[in-house]
């Protein structure tokens, strides 16, 4: 073999070291991550803009006077606001008719807002013996927290509450109603992981008949409401209740996420199909301009809002009103 050759091989060699090796260094220092180079000068601004309302919204779409353009875009602003399409339109119409005489159109729509909800609905409640409250909605939804939240308002109000775990089929959904039951003070009636809702749902108000509790609150799976099976088992839950107290339960509460949009409408619609829901817990309700779902569900299905999720503390559970919602949507 010639010496060119030789020293050819030698540079090959050399070559496939140093790129394996630098190939190494470069791994290593991706995997711990390189620090950033420091910045000189001093840090640049964080500007967040201002929250605005949707009353202040609307006031600067009417700055420059009750235009066509002002007023297509009201409805448009209802609609982001999921107020729906139906309901964005006739609440247009409404504040329309009142903007002819000079009012300023933010306070017009609050007004017609408290209208359309027609004044807080209180829960209905047996007030000489056991209620029973069936609380039901999608996962997520906020469902076992609004329990724990309403188990703690009807403690406070001087009442004894049960609470029924029939939502046997979430892993750690008894574990979670029972801290929530400990945190209100409430008494739970649960069963293994696995076992049938109904037979929960059974011993629930027998437990309550027992103890002579002024409340039973029954918490169910999360439904899926595209899922007829599992909304079949949902009535059969209602069915138990009915069988085991000799009547029907004197609420079943829809728990509805506030951010869910136009969604919610679908969930009321198949849920009171179901299971024929009294009224809407709306949880989630962050004082942002959204949660005008509430109007949609109370024009297009005429259920109720009775109760409003205002945080994340067990406190933070209100009797819906009308007026409060209006104030909290389009601000005073």
């Amino acid at each position: 073999m010639g010496t060119p050759v030789v020293i050819l091989i030698v540079v090959l060699f050399v070559v496939a070291v140093v790129t394996v090796v630098v190939g190494v260094v470069v791994r290593r220092r991706i995997g711990r991550g390189t620090a950033a180079p420091p910045m000189s000068g001093p840090a640049p601004e964080i500007r967040v803009p201002r929250a605005e309302g949707l009353g202040d919204r609307v006031r600067a779409l009417f700055s420059g006077g009750a235009t066509e353009d002002a007023w297509a875009r009201l409805e448009d602003l209802l609609v982001r606001a999921d107020v729906g399409p139906e309901g964005a339109a006739d609440l247009v119409e409404r504040v329309r008719s009142k903007i002819s005489g000079g009012e300023d159109p933010a306070r017009a729509l609050r007004e017609e807002i408290e209208a359309v909800l027609g004044g807080g609905k209180a829960l209905n409640l047996n007030e000489g013996g056991l209620s029973i409250v069936m609380v039901v909605g999608v996962n997520g939804s906020g469902k076992t927290t609004t329990i724990g939240k309403l188990a703690r308002m009807l403690g406070d109000s001087g009442r004894t509450v049960v609470l029924a775990g029939s939502d046997t089929f979430r892993a750690a959904a008894c574990e979670q109603l029972d801290i929530w039951a400990e945190r209100s003070g409430a008494h739970l009636v649960k069963q293994e992981r696995g076992a049938d809702p109904g037979s929960v749902a059974f011993d629930g108000v027998k437990a309550a008949q027992a103890r002579g509790s002024d409340v039973l609150i029954v918490d169910t799976a999360g439904r899926l409401h595209t899922r007829t099976p599992l909304m079949d088992e949902l009535a059969k839950v209602k069915r138990v209740l009915e069988k085991a107290s000799g009547r029907a339960p004197d609420e079943v509460l829809l728990v509805l996420d506030a951010t869910t949009g136009q969604n919610g409408i679908s969930q009321a619609r198949a849920f009171t199909e179901a299971v024929g829901v009294t009224g809407v817990a709306l949880a989630k309700l962050d004082g942002t301009a959204k949660g005008g779902i509430v109007l949609a569900v109370r024009e297009e299905l005429g259920v109720p809002v009775k109760l409003v999720g205002v945080g994340e503390g067990i406190g933070d559970l209100e009797p819906f009103d009308a007026k409060a919602f209006a104030e909290r949507l389009v601000g005073r």
